[in-house]
């Protein structure tokens, strides 16, 4: 069947779908990178014309239109279901609010929550068999667009065609109407300019506790980078791939020749991930590569489905740390930086593998913008209002520049004593005085 006619019959101008909005309704602007481009700023023309229009989306690599006009959050308010460094000064601007949220279970929200009025999001060119692809961000295209009241998928050239199981994109006998945008280039991560020593250190003694025939789940910043950097130049082999976010690192993994999934259980061979984002030579590295599978994030952070996949590796970061072991990768006491994402997921998931290691990484210290001191990102307590993302008792391994600890089944005074011993020198003593007031300290002598 030729379909083109019936995509012609469903082709509309951007302004055509922004008049249909009103004031009141619940929007959805895709996911990621391929959040709408010339939808965005056809609905934020018609701001004067609009109180209360209520958006979801996520992760956005570009500051969208609606929140440039005047009084912005009288006409829009951003619903985020893990918030950028755009969406975080968005917030700081009245605009944007956090929707707490453990992704794998993103799917049945949509499935519980209001439905939007209207979903959209950028897709790649339609095939010849009718469909359109949902590119990097699949994640939960799929469960908003069942559940929306109006489909609308904005035609990208530039957008990858992103294979997986299912899920994956949508039939144009699904779309309610078509828009044809301007074709930008894919929104790319700011690309890590330069590796610290430190995180050179920390992803060596991660590294070094990676068996060959490993999946690997990285998370995104410069220890992950470091991570990837450091596998390509080892000497493992038959490494996995079943991670949320597919980041640069895992394409120079995969050049070096570590990737061939060739011990996985599931998906054997295949690259699993749930949403992409990255520099160009990711998003073609991705296009039409049948070495990669992108699937649903229900699918995707299954904990079962994680656990089931022996010597997982899961690899995540955290703003701080206390001395029971419960970790924060969310706000900075009551500042909020991105949210929960799949942290817990894979944090148990490896947790239950067979062989499965969970580490989160981080720096042991941190200078602090206001007042221009060194401070610890091991606390003896969280700061106040800080989110716990992972609790103490699932919490595996932990890393910093000086060391590595295993806290699976210690003692509160034993988790104290592990995580004080990789703090920063500097610190050591006062977090000891803090855990002996806290009473989680046995001895009196220094580590």
């Amino acid at each position: 069947m030729d379909y083109r006619e019936l995509y012609e019959k469903k082709l509309v101008s951007p302004e055509e779908i922004a008049g249909r909005v009103r004031s009141g309704m619940w929007l959805d602007f895709g996911w990621n990178t391929c959040s709408v481009n010339a939808l965005d700023r056809a609905i934020a023309k018609r701001a004067g014309e609009l109180e209360d229009v209520k958006i979801r989306g996520g992760v956005l690599t570009r500051r969208p239109a609606i929140a440039d006009v005047p009084d912005a959050a009288r006409h829009f308010t951003w619903n985020s279901w893990h918030m950028s460094g755009i969406e975080r000064k968005m917030m700081q601007e009245g605009l944007a609010f956090y929707s707490p949220a453990r992704y794998s279970e993103i799917p049945s929200y949509y499935r519980q929550i209001t439905p939007p009025d209207i979903a959209m999001c950028q897709v790649a060119p339609m095939d010849a068999n009718g469909w359109f692809n949902f590119g990097p961000s699949g994640s939960h295209q799929a469960a908003v667009f069942a559940r929306a009241k109006l489909v609308v998928v904005e035609v990208n050239k530039n957008i990858p065609r992103c294979l997986g199981g299912y899920d994956s994109g949508i039939h144009i006998s699904q779309v309610d109407f078509i828009v044809e945008g301007d074709n930008p280039p894919m929104e790319q991560m700011p690309p890590v300019e330069h590796l610290s020593d430190v995180d050179l250190a920390v992803a060596d003694l991660v590294v070094s506790e990676i068996p060959d025939g490993a999946c690997l789940q990285l998370g995104i910043g410069s220890m992950p980078s470091a991570v990837g950097k450091r596998i390509a130049e080892s000497d493992l082999k038959d490494l996995g791939v079943h991670t949320e976010m597919y980041v640069d690192a895992f394409v120079d993994m995969a050049e070096a020749g570590k990737l061939t999934g060739a011990r996985k259980p599931i998906d054997r061979g295949r690259q699993v991930y749930t949403f992409a984002a990255g520099s160009q030579k990711l998003y073609d590295y991705l296009h039409d590569n049948s070495a990669c599978m992108i699937a649903p994030v229900d699918y995707v952070n299954d904990i079962a489905r994680i656990a089931s996949i022996d010597n997982f590796i899961s690899i995540n970061g955290a703003v701080d740390v206390d001395l029971f072991g419960q970790v924060n990768a969310e706000s900075s006491g009551t500042r909020h930086i991105s949210g929960a994402g799949g942290q817990q997921d894979f944090v148990l998931g490896a947790y239950l593998s067979k062989g499965g290691k969970s580490f989160i990484c981080c720096s042991s210290t941190f200078l602090d913008k206001k007042t221009g001191a060194l401070q610890s990102r091991i606390r003896p307590t969280l700061r106040e209002g800080s989110i716990v993302t992972s609790t103490r008792t699932n919490t595996h391994w932990l890393v910093t520049e000086y060391g590595k600890v295993n806290l699976k089944g210690l003692s509160v005074w034993e988790r104290a004593e592990q995580l004080i011993s990789i703090a920063h020198p500097d610190f050591r003593e006062e977090l000891i005085r803090e855990a002996e007031a806290m009473h989680i300290w046995r001895r009196s002598n220094k580590i």
